[in-house]
């Protein structure tokens, strides 16, 4: 396997100073997963987005045996925000895109331990018949529609998928009402919650702002983005941070995200986004300063 600083450092450096307390504090992890999939990615791990069905069904087990149980994001901000201490762990699992393994590997491994997760997915690839998106097939409403029946949360990912950061303020505002509108009519349930696309442009304040102006304009209550962390009173609620979960994790670095310990890594990658922007490059999706194969 590829070095992976991240790793080592999560492991060597912050884990043995994290004190693993549940309920301490009201930091909650926010899972972020995309394809449950045995696809090979030619990237070095820290961008992969594939995680095997064998892997999964394995960080499902571990979560079970750690004492994890899922609740809803809507339940973490009211967490969060009430400060609320507890002696039980709780995690929040999510995934995007849409892809229609969350139904055919995810769902059933999930349901068998008990799990919910909530799904963004994009409403351009998702119709009555399976799509495709980045070369995967995609949901149907029908099996979207059974996923919800049985505990599964779903949320906007937008309409197209864009990089919301490159468009017009008005075609901004049509991705996320647009979405929300054709969710709730296709579902009949209120859409309350709202994934960003791509690398979240945190350093660009003023867009922030803006950006969640519009999603209240539209009726969102909460959303996720791709900052990496637990998410906690320092967090926007429409802007949780997440924990990225790939094949690569494997048990002692999963259990160390899931405790705080990959948590130092919002610093380097706000401090590499800062970069670029001051550079005029465009960012690149987390942190690859010194990240890379050895």
């Amino acid at each position: 396997m590829s070095f992976r600083l991240d790793r080592w450092v999560t492991l060597k450096v912050v884990k043995p100073l994290v004190k693993d307390q549940p309920g301490a504090a009201p930091a909650i992890p926010i899972l972020m997963y995309h394809a449950i999939s045995d696809d090979i990615e030619s990237v070095h791990p820290y961008y992969r987005t594939n995680t095997a069905p064998s892997v999964f069904a394995l960080q499902m087990r571990q979560l079970k045996e750690l004492g994890y149980y899922t609740i809803s994001l809507e339940e973490a901000v009211g967490t969060i925000k009430a400060e609320s201490r507890s002696a039980e762990r709780v995690v929040v699992i999510t995934f995007d895109d849409g892809y229609r393994d969350f139904y055919t590997v995810a769902a059933p491994v999930l349901k068998a331990h008990g799990f919910t997760a909530t799904m963004f997915i994009p409403t351009a690839h998702i119709n009555d018949t399976s799509a495709r998106f980045k070369g995967r097939d995609c949901l149907t409403w029908r099996e979207i529609r059974e996923l919800e029946s049985a505990g599964m949360q779903f949320g906007s990912h937008t309409v197209n998928h864009p990089q919301l950061h490159e468009i017009k303020d008005f075609q901004v505002q049509q991705e996320l009402s647009q979405s929300k509108e054709t969710m709730e009519q296709r579902l009949g349930t209120e859409i309350r919650s709202f994934a960003y696309p791509y690398a979240f442009p945190e350093t660009d304040k003023a867009f922030v702002a803006k950006l969640r102006d519009r999603l209240m304009e539209a009726g969102y209550a909460n959303g996720v983005c791709t900052m990496i962390g637990r998410a906690d009173a320092s967090n926007d609620p429409l802007f949780l941070k997440r924990l990225p979960i790939n094949s690569c994790d494997d048990r002692e670095l999963f259990a160390a995200k899931l405790a705080g310990a990959y948590d130092w890594l919002a610093r380097p990658q706000y401090l590499l986004k800062r970069l670029k922007k001051g550079s005029g490059r465009p960012s690149t999706k987390g942190f690859k300063a010194s990240i890379s194969n050895a």
